[in-house]
């Protein structure tokens, strides 16, 4: 019989100080909760298998599978501004490497017990955590934002002990790699280039082969994780996400969205919104996100700089010329993104301010920041310069003062004029990119409410149906698209470490 993972893991060739090798933790009495069936098949793996006995105790790190050489990654990071030299993979343990469609990807358990970078912590898990991961993951797959994905949940049979005592849980996710800013940031705070050029060669080799062939490759692959990191904050504005604790050691090099504990979506549209409960001073607010993104690429390039040139003066002109690029990368991306939202299918001077009143206009007003932009799609003018009234009160109707969001859309409607193409085919592209479905906060809590304290998992099995198509219309789900009561004010979110 064919091994249940068929790994490669290269990771686990690199010096054995850049990780400690470490097996799951057996636990009580697995069940499975969910398979990412879909997922499985892309991945070359057998979903039958994976959800058999043999299966559920490998996603569950009661069993190592043939193959796996489990490990937890070595990395540090800047923490809320504070450089911690050491952190590392404390409840997440790494089993191995799979070549799939989509190329190499990590096959990683989260809550598997203690590692040797768990700092007194016990490892696990609690079930309210990896369930949001697992449901906000692939909800951001379905939006279309890169992201990690879940490829199974298990409960453990076993409680941990936070704030009260709570049933255990272990997620499996998928990543493109586990690299991170910190895990440069771990080699150059303790002077180990050689160390340093092994993790960038390998970053090279698995997320920049074209790196490779370039005059500086480490510049290169410093140019590559900007351009993703840009393309990925833009991405995440345009529906609303807001991370939560964007930490070094939270910033993946591949490009993709990682570790969701206190992230949340816009209800309210505020730039100032910060949900994470951490998150006291609003470090990491929606508004702030691209700011922080630069702040911690520039933690990257300060810890490439003995990669960049031998002379010292050359490597910090190499690094300022690569993090000058961020800021045109990001806005145009976000502006375009912006565009495609408000049905502009070219770049007009003043597309940047038209989006932006319509964003103040909005904070102003209190409107909802995905049901704006969703009815605003339905709103698109017809042949005549008209809109059906109905849709155009379905927008109004958002706003505290109807008649601001008017002033503004008269601005909307001549801008639209000077667009070819007509109504039908505007109003698709913008339904492409205004999602009507995003995890609502408080549909998501009431989903982990009903599963930790009930054991009841038909509400995340429904939030996941939901979510796999957000940019339908799906009338027989329209109550998930609503927005709570008081418009979100007051959510807090929690690590759940």
């Amino acid at each position: 019989m064919t091994a249940l993972f068929p790994f490669d893991n290269s990771y686990a060739r690199l010096p054995s100080h850049f990780f400690g090798r470490v097996a799951p933790t057996a636990v009580e009495a697995p069940r499975l909760i969910r398979l990412n069936r879909a997922l499985a098949v892309d991945l070359g793996l057998d979903p039958d298998r994976l959800e058999s006995p043999e299966g559920i105790e490998v996603l569950a790190g009661r069993r190592v599978p043939e193959g796996a050489e489990p490990l937890a990654a070595a990395y540090a990071g800047h923490q809320f501004g504070q450089f911690v030299p050491q952190l590392g993979d404390g409840r997440a343990i790494l089993l191995g490497e799979v070549v799939g469609r989509d190329g190499r990807r990590d096959i990683q358990l989260k809550g598997s017990g203690p590692t040797p970078f768990s700092r007194r912590g016990d490892g696990r898990a609690a079930l309210g955590p990896v369930l949001r991961e697992y449901l906000v993951s692939e909800a951001m797959h379905a939006l279309g934002i890169p992201t990690t994905r879940a490829l199974a949940a298990v409960t453990t049979g076993e409680r941990v002990i936070r704030e009260t005592v709570l049933p255990g849980a272990v997620l499996t996710r998928v990543a493109s790699s586990h690299i991170r800013v910190g895990s440069f940031q771990f080699f150059a705070a303790r002077g180990d280039v050689e160390g340093l050029r092994a993790l960038a060669d390998h970053a090279i080799a698995r997320h920049d082969p074209e790196a490779a062939r370039a005059d500086n490759p480490y510049r290169a692959l410093l140019d590559g994780v900007i351009r993703r990191q840009a393309a990925l904050v833009a991405r995440w504005l345009t529906v609303g996400f807001i991370h939560g604790v964007m930490n070094t050691d939270n910033m993946s090099i591949a490009g993709e969205t990682i570790d969701y504990g206190p992230c949340a979506f816009l209800d309210t549209y505020d730039p100032a919104t910060a949900f994470s409960s951490i998150d006291r001073h609003g470090r990491y607010a929606y508004g702030n996100q691209p700011r922080i993104a630069l702040w911690n690429l520039t933690r990257l390039a300060e810890a490439l700089l003995p990669l960049l040139s031998e002379d010292e003066t050359q490597a910090v002109a190499e690094a300022e010329a690569a993090l000058t690029g961020f800021a045109g990368q990001f806005e145009a991306a976000y502006h375009g993104g912006l565009n495609r939202k408000l049905g502009l299918a070219t770049t007009r001077d003043g597309d940047p301010a038209l989006a932006g009143d319509l964003l103040k206009t909005m904070a102003e007003n209190e409107a909802d920041f995905t049901l704006t932009f969703r009815r605003l799609g339905e709103a698109v003018p017809g042949p005549d310069g008209e809109s059906d009234p109905a849709t155009v009160e379905a927008v109004r109707s958002l706003f505290i003062d109807p008649t601001a969001y008017d002033r503004w859309a008269k601005g909307w409607r001549r801008r639209l004029k000077d667009e070819a193409g007509d109504a039908a085919a505007r109003r698709q592209m913008m339904r492409a990119a205004n999602p009507a479905f995003i995890p609502r906060n408080h549909r998501v809590e009431e989903m982990i409410t009903a599963a930790v304290e009930r054991q009841d998992f038909a509400p995340f099995e429904t939030l996941l149906t939901v979510l796999a198509r957000p940019y339908d219309d799906q009338p027989d789900f329209a109550r998930y698209a609503e927005p709570p009561e008081g418009g979100g004010r007051g959510y807090r979110t929690f690590c759940g470490t």
